[in-house]
């Protein structure tokens, strides 16, 4: 996110904070600025995973009364059921965003690791008999574990603590004699304190519990779904388990919709990327195709063309595997080939259901490509992703799955690759001397974009020492003009299609140097990132 977004998210912040003040005041409800302080005995009465859940933080006890502070003081469910836990009368104190949100972190900010050690104390079973007989323990003793109300919380507290670090999956690997735990933070694995060993059957096991998965099963991969509750909003977690040798391995995704940026400019496209992009999603029919490998925001690019293009006048159909996100005002169809529903057979019916706009989540068999091909020729805009290293293999690829370069060549409109990179943080951005292993990976062009000083994060407490915060994209976006539309045609090879490449062209790395001058992300990000487009 750019320094100019996060002011104005800040703004937004003070000023829903302003309102909620002011009504406090009206009501007599107490409202500060700064972080009160808190006494240990009354932070104690209330679970982790409940405070945090419900955004309070208990301050004291005063005659006969706990007085708790909370970001919204006029949510008095939340307000109702501390009381109900603590069997205490309430008194409610208002506390400004940002300093409730310190409060909160260091209040709650480790609780995950903390309960971990606690529990691993607590436990009743010899951690040297778990870690060496994980086979032998039943499921029903699973099961008694995971449902203990401290492991539990525990969980809760891993997926409350990944949603609020902007974590997009969380890794739990077991070992021969450890149990990691990774956060994939902007793009990169971040391990976290680790839990005891032995508390890894009845930790999976909670987890499989949750997501409605077989927990008697442990030899054999499993697929489930999470729906998390978290600060009023609902957040998706998908769960994949698959067996290792020192036990299960389990990957949650978190799809948290508050945190997705359905905004072209937001996502890091430059402005005459935007500028194409909207004169091809203004188009009547036609095919567009997004292509990167797997992570690297082709459906959120694509999510974000949709929500732009939306109108109630027009029909918008999606058809995913799975449906990441739920889009106001589009109908969005779950692949299911369980029960016979694929992209190529979906798409056959969503053609009789008249809509203007199609979005296919994945082209990736014969039967679809023709579908996709024969519904851009008969008046339908069709968007849809490949996996492909730069934005022209495209064209190899639909050849490869059987379309025919003539049908290809009349429906084509815009081909757009990319790939995502971490964003320096704005709070702690610094510039220094290029370093010389970098320098001689640059060209002369880039090297004077850059006078000879690059941008770097050293780290803050904003993007937690890590010197990044969030994400950007690199683009290469091909416009198909009348010469590359009649190089296709031909079946030209990649070599001699590149020389009918329009004169706007502009490769990803151009792209991603010039946010790199631009202070946006780092030297080594643009390098990273791009490198297997480069060798194309």
């Amino acid at each position: 996110m750019s320094e100019i977004d996060l002011d104005q998210q800040q703004a937004t912040q003070t000023d829903e904070s302003s309102e909620i003040a002011d009504r406090c005041r009206l009501l007599g409800i107490e409202w500060v600025e700064k972080a009160p302080e808190t006494d240990e005995q009354a932070v104690k009465l209330i679970e982790p995973d409940v405070a945090v859940r419900l955004r309070v933080v208990p301050v004291d006890h005063d005659n006969g009364r706990l007085r708790i502070a909370m970001a919204d003081p006029l949510d008095i469910t939340a307000a109702d059921e501390i009381g109900a836990i603590v069997g205490l009368p309430i008194t409610r104190i208002g506390v400004a965003g940002e300093a409730f949100s310190e409060l909160m972190r260091a209040t709650y900010g480790t609780t995950a690791a903390r309960m971990a050690e606690s529990l691993a104390a607590e436990s009743g079973l010899a951690s040297s008999e778990l870690e060496h007989n994980l086979d032998a323990i039943e499921a029903g003793d699973i099961h008694r574990m995971a449902e203990e109300p401290t492991l539990i919380n525990l969980v809760n507290l891993l997926l409350l603590e990944a949603v609020q670090s902007r974590t997009s999956d969380v890794h739990i690997e077991p070992f021969e004699n450890e149990l990691k735990v990774k956060y994939r933070i902007d793009g990169v694995l971040i391990e976290q304190l680790p839990p005891p060993k032995h508390l890894q059957p009845a930790l999976i096991g909670r987890i499989k519990i949750m997501a409605g998965m077989n927990i008697a099963e442990r030899y054999v991969p499993q697929d489930g779904h999470i729906t998390l509750r978290f600060e009023g909003r609902k957040v998706d977690i998908r769960v994949s388990t698959i067996p290792t040798l020192y036990g299960e391995s389990v990957v949650m995704r978190i799809l948290d919709k508050s945190s997705i940026q359905l905004d072209l400019v937001t996502l890091g496209m430059a402005e005459h990327h935007r500028d194409t992009m909207d004169r091809l999603i203004a188009k009547p029919h036609g095919l567009v195709l997004v292509t990167g490998p797997t992570g690297s925001g082709k459906t959120t690019t694509l999510y974000a063309c949709l929500s732009k293009l939306y109108d109630p006048r027009k029909k918008i159909i999606t058809i995913e595997d799975p449906v990441e996100y739920e889009l106001a005002g589009i109908n969005q169809i779950p692949v299911n080939p369980k029960r016979g529903l694929t992209f190529a057979t979906g798409l056959r019916s969503i053609l009789r259901q008249d809509p203007d706009v199609i979005f296919v989540g994945e082209t990736r068999d014969a039967e679809t490509i023709d579908i996709v091909i024969r519904s851009a020729l008969t008046g339908h805009l069709v968007f849809s992703t490949l996996h492909t290293n730069d934005a022209l293999s495209s064209v190899g690829r639909m050849m490869d799955m059987g379309a025919e370069p003539y049908l290809a060549a009349s429906v084509l409109e815009g081909l757009l690759a990319q790939r995502l990179g971490r964003r320096i943080c704005p709070h702690c951005l610094e510039w220094e001397k290029i370093a010389e292993d970098l320098e001689h990976r640059l060209t002369a062009e880039e090297q004077a974009m850059f006078d000879g000083k690059m941008p770097v994060g050293p780290g803050c407490e904003e993007c937690r020492n890590q010197g990044f915060l969030g994400r950007l994209g690199f683009y290469e976006l091909i416009r198909i003009n009348a010469s590359l539309r009649s190089a296709i045609a031909e079946n030209m090879s990649m070599a001699k299609l590149r020389k009918h490449m329009p004169e706007d062209f502009e490769p990803m790395r151009v792209d991603g140097m010039a946010k790199a001058a631009r202070g946006e992300t780092t030297i080594q990000e643009v390098l990273r990132a791009t490198q297997d487009v480069d060798e194309t």
